[in-house]
């Protein structure tokens, strides 16, 4: 689902725009940790969650 995400790139979680933009800080097989800009650092479950990659 998360394919292609990888440290430093920009994504949006698509159920919580609200968050903002986040930057991966990291990936750990199906793990993210995203630093969003509005909500601060969250680790998400790849499996559960397909990110939106933002191209900025």
């Amino acid at each position: 689902m998360n394919d292609l995400i990888i440290p430093g790139l920009y994504v949006m979680h698509p159920k919580n725009k609200n968050w903002g933009i986040g930057q991966v800080q990291s990936k750990i097989g199906e793990i993210i940790t995203v630093n969003f800009e509005n909500v601060g650092k969250k680790t998400i479950n790849g499996k559960k969650v397909g990110l939106e990659i933002i191209k900025k």
